[in-house]
């Protein structure tokens, strides 16, 4: 039944359909990983499962979720941007977007995206009382549904620079599925001086177990395709790629001394940053 959130008038479903909680989900699966509990039997069954193929996965996604909210904070501090679209967004952790973003800059708006009704529940508790946080529900693979929904509207003004955030969500996205024409739809969207921030995982670095959790994944019926650097830069099609380039998440930016950093191969993720030309 939907409901109104006092603070935003927002229509929200509390009624539990179409939970699916006896199939696993790629979101909650990385809640797993993380160490959260906001997971089910079944996507610790498969989380697991790609845990015995790379025994390194959960550093994998630490550093992703590292390599995000870097991004954020160099979006908000180096671009001046300040309306974000963060689209599979998964489950609430420790430093979300916006609250990495509003530590920086106040103002900050965030608009989440993902189509698990249960980020959507815990997302809706989280930001009730925040008017200029929302989560909506969608796919990454309608970018159209994502741009035209009336709240991504109230919040993200498309004729001012905006920042695009698709971490961790392309390699969900089949190479049928086309992940290029939909960064396509998104750039088509934003105005000269956005950003769009990318990450995704690669058997380029360590073949064997990158693939062997392609297979774990996959035999859960949770689609995952790798993809290598040079697939991950056509992504950024349109975009200048931002300083140092497409990088192993656990480099881009850090300021961990290298001989403190995960290998190359425990983390098997790439990462990087696009910026729209200004005319």
């Amino acid at each position: 039944m939907a409901h109104p959130d006092e603070a935003t008038g927002r229509q929200y479903e509390s009624s539990g359909a179409g939970l699916r909680t006896h199939e696993a989900h790629s979101a909650r699966m990385y809640d797993y990983l993380l160490g959260g509990k906001d997971n089910y039997p079944a996507d610790e069954k498969a989380a697991e499962a790609a845990v015995a193929a790379f025994p390194t996965l959960r550093t994998a996604a630490r550093e992703n979720r590292a390599f995000l909210g870097r991004a954020v904070r160099y979006v908000v501090e180096e671009t001046g941007i300040r309306q974000f679209l963060d689209i599979g967004s998964g489950l609430p952790t420790a430093d979300n977007v916006h609250q990495v973003a509003q530590r920086h800059a106040p103002d900050a708006r965030v608009v989440y995206v993902d189509n698990d009704p249960i980020v959507l529940a815990h997302g809706h508790a989280l930001l009730s009382a925040d008017a200029r946080t929302t989560v909506i529900p969608a796919d990454i693979r309608d970018p159209d549904a994502i741009l035209a929904h009336h709240e991504t509207q109230e919040l993200i003004d498309f004729a001012e620079p905006a920042a695009v955030l698709a971490v961790a969500i392309l390699h969900f996205v089949s190479d049928e599925e086309d992940p290029g024409a939909i960064v396509g739809r998104l750039r088509e969207a934003l105005a000269p001086g956005s950003v769009i921030v990318l990450s995704h995982a690669t058997a380029e670095i360590s073949p064997e177990t990158a693939l062997g959790v392609q297979a774990a994944y996959r035999a859960q019926n949770v689609p995952l395709t790798l993809r290598d650097r040079a697939d991950l830069a056509e992504l950024f099609a349109g975009f200048e790629i931002v300083e140092p380039g497409i990088q192993v998440v656990s480099d881009w930016r850090s300021t961990v001394p290298e001989s403190e950093r995960p290998s190359h191969a425990e983390v098997s993720w790439y990462g990087g940053i696009g910026r729209l030309p200004r005319d």
